[in-house]
């Protein structure tokens, strides 16, 4: 059996950790001949909650869980990290404006980022759950100098699913029949799920729709606005989908994707489909080997290129907020 991995996962003690660390401890994400050690980290107020999540996680019983340590310490979690899952991070509240919720993630993601380039391997996969998780991807990176940037993804992994789900009902077919949505930008209300390019058992997917003005508003609208929907309905953000989508992003990149299909990831922008360079723009990707390209030259109609202006905007304007707050 190979050598364990260390496994980080932030904001251990929340919701979203608790749904996620299952999936990491049965071998669903890195598979089933990959033992770990999970590395949990939270903040000091949460230990006694986290020591009943690693009382669960021991009577879970499984094989290739080897070791749980819960922490407060960055330099201890990101000891030799092999894989990083940043979940915490601070959630926007009620009449915070955009820059009050960067500037308290700038702190979260500094500490978290100094932490990765003092202690992680530099092969590290970092994916960033945490909202606004394509700037906080991009705060993390600042700070982390000596990993590769590419080795640092924000989730919207989710958005996709969510997309993929919707489609399938349509159409009334087995969600894992629809492949290659998009999820191009922001984890935000301005992302643009797009499904021109996707299939159905093979087919164009707005050809078996056959109804534009329902893929342009009904749906696009629906992706967009699903997170809120879940909290208006939950009272709480989306936990067990997010920690999902959160299993499903790194186990692509980890493994790697079939032939033919793609995935969407947040990842830093090369100037691909005309989007400015560095943000963190979620495109639709290949990975082979641990490592993603984006998928080149598909055609963009006017509808889509707005949308994609729309949402690179905003995430160019998180970019200079961030940067108006960042810390030495």
């Amino acid at each position: 059996m190979a050598e364990p991995i260390n496994v980080v996962v932030t904001g251990a003690a929340g919701q979203i950790a608790y749904s996620l660390l299952y999936q990491l401890a049965a071998g669903s994400v890195f598979g089933p001949d990959q033992p770990i050690n999970l590395r949990l980290l939270d903040i000091p107020v949460m230990m006694e909650v986290l020591q009943g999540v690693v009382m669960e996680l021991e009577d879970l019983a499984l094989p290739l869980l080897k070791e749980v340590l819960p922490t407060a310490d960055p330099a201890a979690a990101f000891k030799d990290a092999a894989a990083a899952f940043l979940v915490g991070a601070m959630p926007r509240k009620q009449g915070m404006e955009r820059k009050d919720l960067l500037s308290a993630n700038v702190k979260i993601f500094k500490v978290q980022g100094e932490a990765l380039d003092k202690y992680a391997r530099k092969d590290v996969k970092v994916l960033v759950v945490g909202n606004p998780a394509n700037t906080n991807a991009l705060i993390c990176s600042h700070y982390a100098p000596s990993i590769p940037k590419e080795n640092f993804t924000a989730m919207t992994r989710l958005d996709q699913n969510r997309a993929q789900a919707a489609l399938a009902a349509r159409l009334g077919v087995q969600v894992d029949k629809i492949l290659n949505v998009i999820i191009w930008g922001n984890h935000s209300s301005t992302q643009f799920p797009d499904a021109s390019h996707a299939t159905v058992n093979g087919k164009p997917v707005p050809a078996a729709v056959n109804d534009d003005t329902w893929l342009n508003e009904v749906f696009l609208e629906t992706i967009q606005k699903r997170g809120a929907a879940v909290i208006a309905a939950r009272k709480m953000s989306s936990a067990m989908s997010a920690a999902k989508a959160a299993g499903d992003h790194m186990r692509d990149w980890w493994m790697g994707t079939k032939p033919g299909h793609w995935v969407s990831m947040g990842v830093l922008s090369d100037g691909s489909y005309g989007v400015p360079k560095d943000i963190v723009f979620s495109f639709p990707v290949t990975i082979k080997d641990g490592k993603f390209n984006i998928v080149q030259n598909l055609p963009v109609s006017d509808f889509a290129r707005s949308k994609l202006n729309a949402t690179a905007k905003e995430l160019e304007e998180e970019r200079t907020e961030a940067h108006s707050v960042l810390m030495p």
